[in-house]
């Protein structure tokens, strides 16, 4: 991927993010909830696995 293209996709995420956070607070923090639950749930399954696995 050239420098340039990787500059102006890293800008305009940058700038969805912002444009989301801005215009709709409530519902980003709740996505970022709902993704950190899912996250923290399958850090649960995985540390449920190897506990089953080494038991």
């Amino acid at each position: 991927m050239s420098p340039g293209l990787k500059k102006f996709l890293i800008f305009g995420v940058v700038a969805l993010v912002l444009f989301l956070l801005i215009s709709k607070p409530t519902e980003s923090a709740d996505a970022v909830q709902t993704a950190l639950s899912w996250l923290g749930d399958g850090a649960q399954a995985l540390v449920t696995f190897v506990e089953r696995l080494f038991s």
